[in-house]
């Protein structure tokens, strides 16, 4: 029967564990999709960007890592309440004692001898929490998960908002490269128009080299474009963990912008930001720890038992009279330990003090950095604002100037700088639209991983 008791004890702590791991994987999974925040990226109505974002989730070491040390501070978290349960340990001995001498214990005399000496004792010992010191301790380590958890959280707004800034840059460059082969290919016709004017003396060479000069910049512009495009390539495919292959990617024309943006903030969205959470739990691990360090200057009690067999012969070991069992309790007290109880009391109170100051200057720069977007993000709005006026002004002039080569008012030069000064333009617009969509990331970033046009609809 107490076979059978001591087995179910040991199944039932068993599947109390599994169960509790499995548990705790289903919770980090929950939490690494919720901070993946598939929802504010659905947005944007683009779904290579989310399938890149999904193989991100897989397959960054960075986010590996920050999981890793969610496990590493789950485990740490165990191992302070592991101190707040019972200890149970089997220590055995078996020994062989060889006297070749007589032992003398005052006028009675032993002589020599040998015998063995069978010691299966089961000792148990827990330290009873009266002050709730170890519960503090436990506390202390559950808000240093916390924080862990938070700067995972962190990893993933940043790592997501980075590749998806990166990324939609990728696509702006990709359509300035076709732009400028365009630029190029008019500024090369408007040189050799100018080249035929200086042959037949209508005018001087300083214009042709003008229009030479030109034109080697739009060359150079067009390899720094190169340059560009292929780094912005290279750094998505480390975040996406891969050696080589180009980066799928949606068109420029296809890019839809995210209108329902509040342009104003109550400064409580803060709150949501995984440094501001930090700073806070910050606050509670280190006030645990100041209460933990004025208890240690109290006594600790410790219970104890034993319970087991003790015989000197094999055949004696499962005998009733060769059972040993004992208990007591231990009261533990330092009356001198040279000031270090007192100073660590003091360290702790710094330290929390610290962290108040920290915690009041966290709320500083988040608001900070909140305005900060903010103002990036409305400046870009009205820049995108501009530049689609001034597209669609120099189109109405792009088709006067149609119109004027068509009735032969204008020559086929000033068709091709006006074709020029319309492609400028829409440069303009492309880098300004691009602009608004990583501003707008920027600002979700800023807010602590924020859906934006959640807090649209809260206003």
């Amino acid at each position: 029967m107490k076979k059978f008791l001591i087995l179910f004890l040991i199944f039932i702590i068993s599947s109390t564990s599994a169960h509790s791991k499995q548990n705790s994987d289903d919770v980090n999974t929950k939490n690494k999709i919720e901070y993946l925040n598939l929802q504010w990226w659905q947005n944007f109505n683009d779904d290579i960007l989310i399938e890149h974002l999904k193989n991100l989730y897989l397959n960054n070491y960075d986010l590996k890592n920050a999981e890793l040390k969610i496990k590493e501070s789950e485990k740490i978290v165990k191992l302070e309440f592991a101190n707040e349960l019972p200890e149970i340990n089997f220590n055995g001995f078996i020994s062989r004692d060889f006297r070749s001498s007589e032992q003398r214990f005052g006028s009675m005399s032993i002589p020599s001898y040998a015998q063995n000496n069978f010691q299966l004792p089961l000792t148990a010992s827990y330290e009873i929490d009266i002050w709730g010191k170890n519960r503090l301790k436990t506390k202390s380590a559950q808000q240093k998960l916390e924080i862990v958890k938070q700067a995972q959280r962190a990893t993933y707004i940043s790592l997501t908002s980075d590749f998806a800034s990166d990324y939609y840059n990728l696509i702006k460059v990709d359509e300035l490269l076709n732009i400028q082969e365009e630029l190029i290919k008019i500024q090369t016709q408007i040189t050799e128009k100018i080249k035929d004017k200086y042959e037949i003396g209508m005018c001087s060479i300083s214009e042709v080299l003008s229009e030479e000069k030109i034109l080697t910049s739009l060359k150079e512009e067009k390899n720094n474009l190169e340059d560009k495009k292929e780094t912005l390539v290279n750094i998505l495919r480390s975040y996406l963990s891969l050696r080589s292959g180009d980066i799928l990617r949606t068109s420029f024309s296809d890019i839809k912008l995210i209108e329902n943006i509040p342009e104003e903030f109550d400064s409580n969205i803060i709150e949501n930001r995984p440094d501001f959470l930090q700073a806070e739990s910050d606050i509670k691990r280190l006030g645990y720890d100041v209460r933990v360090a004025r208890k240690e200057l109290l006594p600790s009690f410790i219970i104890f038992g034993q319970i087991g067999l003790n015989a000197y012969r094999f055949s004696d070991l499962f005998k009733n009279f060769t059972q040993l069992a004992s208990a007591g309790i231990v009261p533990e007290f330092d009356i001198f330990s040279g000031g270090r109880k007192i100073a660590f009391l003091k360290l702790k109170k710094y330290q929390y003090d610290e962290a108040l100051n920290n915690y009041q200057k966290t709320i500083v720069e988040d608001i900070k950095e909140v305005n900060t977007a903010l103002a990036e993000f409305k400046t870009s709005k009205k820049n995108f604002i501009e530049s689609e006026q001034r597209v669609k002004i120099q189109d109405k002039i792009f088709i006067l100037a149609t119109d004027k080569t068509q009735i032969g008012s204008a020559s086929n030069l000033d068709l091709l700088y006006s074709k020029e000064a319309d492609l400028i333009v829409k440069k303009d617009k492309v880098s300004n639209t691009i602009n608004y969509l990583v501003s707008a990331i920027s600002l979700y970033k800023a807010s602590g991983g924020k859906n934006l046009s959640e807090v649209n609809e809260d206003i």
